[in-house]
């Protein structure tokens, strides 16, 4: 078999996987968020948090938990590092710098993920364990429980709660993540995964670092988070040994995302809502792992930073799926990619990660995209625009335009201030037109809150250490707020009644209108920007 038809049936049967999962994964996620009875596991939780799961709460209520939760998560992971000497299991590897130990702490707690130290030399294993394994769970529960708040934003009629935040936390957390992701640790483990609390073993006179690596890699990707445990990520034999495990992993990654849309039409009472939006992300996605894959197969060095154990297509699969995605594992070095490949995988961050985006991000990123779109749609026939019903007026609008201009903002901003100091040339891998996408793919990676690195770039420097963590904040918490916002606002609106006049949003013009508009967003904001560097390279 070739290697391109190996790939191919690797694609079908991902597809194949994620389509049977998608329905009793989905209908389950939405009996998750909205069942009234709660654990013997919840109840504990709550009493410790002396949280009362019977009232809801207003969205602004919402965000001040969400904003909260996670300003404690940052000062708790960020101190767990500053006295890891003092703790077990921490094999002399000392306390973490405070510059590192910030941007580690910002970065796991928005579900970034991006890692600028060697884990293997730098965090044992309590602080891997207790400090960022926890944030590889919670924070893909936040993403959950604001995607859910969005959906209920949509479903409730003049209402003025949007549930309860630490329920959908917890809920998230002990229903979806922890066994999913326990299981998922077993299949990894059979699939020849390492899992052990040793911190190396001697092969040939050389120490070979080990860790509890399969727990680690279930959530990892699971959770669309990314840090991986060892330097090389998931090219490391021990996180990615085979083709199975590289299967495996891409379905995890994408498990959640996909299902969600299922969810979404489920709790809105028209699984026909789910469908549409899952036929863009996926058009979407086809398309962007056709020019990855088209781009490295006839690339001038077309292994050069792949494993061969993978090969191109399997490359090219798990970029587009880990940048289409939040999650930022890599199974290849993307600094060593065509221009267009590179570009390829840069691309699908700067579309959002929407294409299906992150655990609950995708979700809510393409629904504010959609109410977006219907605004444009009401511009073009001159009548006010509505989506499932409500009315998009200025403060819907205002919200989902705020939710849509944080990332590019950030990310410009960053990436421009970041080209024209002194000190960057030093930290550049490459000059020239690879050089900026370097610069680009970083604060895109940040902002977007996506973690993966081109890695030709020395991200060490306070200044990076710095604004890097200030763009995952910015990028992860505005458009939270945003979008609660915007879930506050329809949730108090009525339902407005299905006229001869209203654009239905469950056919092929509605998808082509959706799919549109994440475009040409995308395209205005970002061309100038990636015609100086993957777009200039690739013509070179």
């Amino acid at each position: 078999m070739t290697p391109t038809a190996a790939g191919l049936l690797q694609v079908g049967v991902l597809v194949v996987a994620l389509a049977a999962a998608r329905r009793p994964f989905g209908d389950y996620l939405a009996r998750v968020y909205t069942g009234t009875k709660h654990n013997a596991v919840e109840r504990a939780v709550y009493r410790v948090a002396r949280v009362d799961p019977g009232v809801e709460q207003r969205w602004s209520t919402y965000a001040y938990g969400v904003l909260g939760f996670s300003f404690v998560g940052v000062v708790v992971l960020y101190a767990l590092q500053r006295v890891q000497s003092v703790l077990p299991w921490d094999y002399g590897r000392g306390d973490v710098p405070p510059g590192v130990a910030f941007n580690t702490a910002v970065s796991f707690v928005t579900n970034t993920n991006w890692q600028s130290y060697v884990p293997e030399t730098t965090l044992g294993h309590s602080v891997q364990l207790v400090g960022l394994t926890v944030q590889n769970f919670v924070s893909a529960a936040v993403g959950l429980a604001v995607a859910v708040a969005l959906v209920r934003g949509f479903a409730r009629d003049r209402a003025d709660r949007l549930g309860n935040f630490w329920v959908d936390l917890t809920r998230g957390t002990v229903r979806v993540l922890l066994p999913v992701a326990s299981a998922s640790a077993i299949v990894l483990v059979a699939t020849g995964v390492v899992m052990s609390l040793k911190s190396g073993v001697d092969v040939d006179g050389q120490t070979a670092a080990i860790a509890p690596v399969a727990s680690q890699e279930a959530i990892k990707q699971l959770g669309t988070n990314g840090g991986g445990v060892l330097n090389a990520n998931s090219a490391h034999p021990f996180e990615n040994p085979n083709a199975w495990s590289n299967l495996v992993e891409v379905f995890l990654i994408l498990l959640i995302p996909v299902s969600l849309t299922r969810t979404f039409g489920t709790m809105v009472g028209d699984r026909r809502q789910g469908r549409v939006l899952l036929a863009v992300m996926g058009v979407l996605w086809c398309a962007m792992l056709a020019v990855v894959w088209v781009a490295e197969a006839n690339g001038l060095r077309p292994l050069e930073g792949k494993e061969l154990r993978f090969g191109i297509p399997s490359s090219a699969l798990f970029a587009n799926a880990t940048t289409a995605t939040s999650t930022g594992a890599v199974n290849s070095a993307h600094d060593s990619f065509t221009g267009l490949g590179g570009g390829g995988v840069l691309l699908n961050m700067l579309f959002g990660e929407m294409t299906p985006g992150g655990v609950g991000t995708g979700l809510y990123s393409i629904l504010v995209m959609a109410v977006i779109a219907m605004f444009l749609a009401g511009l073009m026939v001159g009548r006010t625009p509505e989506y499932l019903g409500k009315k998009l007026g200025r403060r819907e609008v205002t919200a989902a335009a705020l939710s849509v201009l944080a990332m590019p903002a950030v990310m410009l901003l960053g990436a421009g201030v970041a080209a024209v100091l002194p000190g960057t040339r030093d930290a550049l891998g490459n000059t020239g037109p690879h050089g900026l996408s370097e610069i680009l793919y970083a604060y895109a990676s940040a902002s977007n809150n996506n973690g993966s690195a081109f890695a030709g770039l020395t991200a060490t420097s306070d200044w990076f250490q710095s604004s890097l963590g200030v763009c995952m904040a910015l990028g992860r918490f505005v458009p939270i707020v945003a979008v609660l916002a915007l879930a506050g606002s329809l949730a108090a609106q009525g339902r407005v009644p299905v006229t001869a006049g209203t654009l239905p949003t469950t056919g092929p013009l509605f998808a082509t209108l959706l799919g549109g508009a994440i475009v040409l967003v995308a395209a205005l904001t970002f061309v100038p920007a990636l015609a100086l560097g993957p777009i200039a390279e690739a013509l070179l």
